[in-house]
């Protein structure tokens, strides 16, 4: 899949003479003609709202979804300034991409984005973000995706459509680049296309925005993220005891057929309510067996007789052949191994 970029168009009056941003405020005595924009000190942020399916049509483009955390970088006289979605100063956390804006020879600037960790594949990799930033971690391989620009040299870009400002921000952070800051690209590609390669990938999701609306703080319908979730059907062979988890079960251990052999694929821990809980751990009980039927060893973990078949959702799998970002759906009212998830359907990705 090779990404191409769109030349969004200037904005143009009934003339056909283009636009031009209306004063504000006071001028900047430096530079007399120009309008003068103070930079603010933090933008709350734009957020998309989530949808099954992304929205089709010239007026959308289509982004992959980065799985990390969200920052807006300040550059300024002062120096640079990392912020978190909250308003957290992390400069400090993510020196890579501080010493990568003040490279960018930009004089005062604010760029929406990501800052990620990339597996081997190339994907985002939150797990690997948050162990990087375990306590008060810092993280030198991060990151950061910049996906739109709030603010340039004395323009508050914000009420400005986003065509226009993904024009200026690849001017900034050139399409292509391999540094620590690097231009989050439109995919121009067929909406379901795009989704089903990012399933197919691995990747967290895909974002549509639409190209003629300015930035909206807080969450609208203007960016909309569709997820690349999956739900397939899988053994349950145990749980995990927990002093502190409801019904005393900090996770289902899950596994998959291969051919007449059962796999282990990692664990659920999220999904099923105390009340789940206490049936799961009630019936799993009565199913319990010493000896395993995966590979696994733990004082903590109570194995059971694959019996119990669970809808899982997950987000893709890991390297070493796990579920990603699990969530529990519920147990199938018929218990059939042939529904089952098979192997093979992995293997043949």
């Amino acid at each position: 899949m090779t990404p191409k970029r769109r030349s969004p168009l200037p904005l143009l009056d009934e003339s056909g003479a283009t636009l031009q941003s209306r004063p504000v405020r006071k001028r900047d005595p430096q530079q007399p003609g120009l309008p003068f924009d103070p930079m603010p000190d933090r933008i709350e942020p734009c957020l998309a709202s989530r949808r099954p399916a992304p929205p089709k049509g010239p007026d959308w483009l289509y982004e992959v979804k980065w799985g990390g955390y969200r920052l807006a970088v300040h550059i300024d006289s002062k120096g640079i300034c990392l912020l978190t979605r909250d308003g957290q100063d992390w400069t400090h956390r993510f020196p890579g991409i501080a010493a990568a804006a003040r490279n960018l020879g930009v004089n005062a600037a604010i760029f929406d984005g990501e800052a990620v960790i990339l597996d081997d594949e190339g994907r985002s990799d939150f797990a690997m973000l948050q162990n990087a930033l375990g306590g008060r971690g810092v993280s030198q391989e991060a990151i950061f995706y910049a996906f739109d620009l709030l603010y340039l040299d004395g323009q508050d870009l914000t009420g400005t459509e986003l065509s226009v400002r993904r024009h200026l921000l690849e001017d900034l952070v050139p399409a292509g680049g391999d540094g620590a800051i690097r231009l989050s690209e439109e995919l121009d590609i067929d909406a379901d296309e795009l989704l089903a390669e990012a399933r197919r990938l691995g990747l967290e999701g895909i974002v549509a925005k639409h190209r003629d609306r300015p930035y909206r703080s807080g969450r609208s319908d203007d960016w909309l993220q569709i997820d690349c979730t999956e739900s397939a059907s899988f053994m349950i062979v145990g749980y995990a005891l927990s002093d502190s988890a409801p019904g005393g079960i900090g996770g289902l251990l899950l596994a998959a057929r291969r051919g007449y052999h059962w796999v282990h694929i990692g664990s659920v821990e999220t999904g099923f309510s105390a009340k789940d809980a206490d049936y799961l751990r009630k019936t799993l009980d009565m199913l319990k067996t010493r000896k395993p039927v995966v590979p696994l060893k733990g004082k903590d973990y109570v194995f059971a007789l694959p019996t119990l078949i669970a809808e899982i959702e997950f987000r893709g799998w890991s390297e070493d052949g796990n579920l990603r970002q699990t969530l529990y759906k519920g147990l199938r009212k018929v218990q059939d191994n042939a529904a089952v998830y098979d192997m093979k359907r992995h293997d043949a990705r």
